[in-house]
């Protein structure tokens, strides 16, 4: 029913804005095989302020970092992910983004659908991503969420599987932020439930009580694990503010599940954090069945777009080593391209993807039941 909503209301998009969605799609078209000289004389021909939105606060940082390199003015938004959705709906003219960096695989394809941005992959990175990480939309870069404990006091939940975070003893003392405000979060618990993950919940189960599961009336092993954490974890505000309350030392026995990269915070004390997923690697084990959850943070051209060439030039700078650094000089943020080495200390990216569950946009797309059941726990 939504997918059919989606494509009812790119129509009237396309059909309302028919000449600038015809002429940017024509741009990027022509844009996928320029060389790198020719989209640089194409972007400093445009007129007016490159506008870009972004999830993340370096955006700016790499925004800076471009404006000073051609010569081009800019500004840059960051805003939370449903406010640069809302904004591609209903910003036309000059005002409107040329170009946006958003994570949420399950929203864009809808964004996709209704033809409110358009994917442009650089000639010079065709070779360099994988196909897979190309389409439908570009991956600038991957994200992960761990499992991080607090290593003080004489109840370390150093945890090997994810089940001992269902135990009575851990009421309380998992944080975590609500996924009714955190998409990236329910996609998450959503794909606990795919069958894929609820199989390997139903092994791992095993190997913790040494018994078959009963699923007690849950359809699978996934919606059984999704509920039993729900009903131990205390939300917190923000990643950085879970990153700094399970740091402190009165935090002793806490465990959360937050984005790596806040370890980078100067007000988080990580001598007190223990990664789990570094933990099994340096001990020789993994955290069954996984160790967090990773997702990809996609760059897309805005079908409004002013500067579409200018938008273009910025993604293939974002994809390069320099268009990186604001995110690769530190933990937590991987980029599909692998001649962008990792942080030293940290694991590889296909580390990463081989012990964390990866973002299914097709799947979360389909599971609006799944999403309602994860609500009704969050609200117990």
């Amino acid at each position: 029913m939504k997918k059919t909503l989606s494509l009812v209301l790119a129509l009237a998009l396309l059909l309302c804005a028919a000449p600038a969605f015809a002429d940017v799609a024509a741009d990027v078209e022509a844009g996928q095989s320029m060389t790198h000289d020719e989209l640089v004389a194409r972007a400093q021909a445009e007129t007016g302020t490159f506008v870009v939105y972004g999830n993340t606060s370096r955006i700016t940082t790499a925004a800076e970092d471009f404006g000073a390199l051609y010569d081009i003015p800019f500004e840059s938004n960051n805003l939370k992910d449903q406010e640069i959705y809302t904004k591609l709906r209903s910003e036309t003219g000059s005002g409107a983004a040329d170009m946006v960096m958003i994570q949420d695989g399950a929203q864009l394809t809808d964004a996709i659908d209704e033809g409110l941005v358009i994917n442009f992959v650089p000639a010079g990175v065709k070779d360099a991503v994988s196909e897979a990480e190309q389409q439908p939309a570009l991956v600038h870069q991957y994200i992960n969420k761990l499992f991080i404990y607090n290593n003080l006091g004489d109840a370390v939940p150093a945890i090997q599987n994810v089940w001992e975070l269902t135990a009575s003893e851990m009421k309380g003392r998992v944080i975590f932020k609500n996924p009714e405000s955190e998409k990236v979060n329910m996609n998450f618990l959503v794909m606990c439930t795919k069958p894929e993950w609820a199989d390997r919940l139903a092994e791992a189960y095993r190997a913790w009580k040494g018994e078959e599961i009963d699923l007690g009336g849950y359809q699978n092993a996934g919606y059984k694990w999704v509920a039993e954490f729900l009903a131990n974890v205390t939300f917190g505000k923000s990643d950085t503010s879970i990153a700094e309350e399970v740091s402190q030392e009165t935090a002793a026995g806490t465990i959360g599940l937050f984005v790596l990269s806040k370890l980078r915070s100067s007000s988080v004390l990580t001598d007190n954090l223990t990664v789990a997923a570094y933990d099994a690697a340096a001990n020789g084990y993994a955290v069954e069945p996984f160790a967090g959850f990773m997702y990809p943070m996609y760059t897309m051209v805005n079908v409004n777009a002013n500067r579409p060439y200018t938008a273009m030039l910025f993604i293939e700078y974002l994809m390069s080593e320099d268009g990186f650094k604001p995110w690769g000089k530190n933990i937590g943020a991987y980029s599909p391209n692998p001649a962008l080495a990792v942080n030293e200390g940290d694991l590889p990216i296909d580390a990463w993807k081989a012990c964390l569950v990866m973002e299914d946009a097709d799947y979360i797309l389909e599971s609006f039941d799944v999403e309602d059941f994860i609500l009704r726990h969050c609200q117990n």
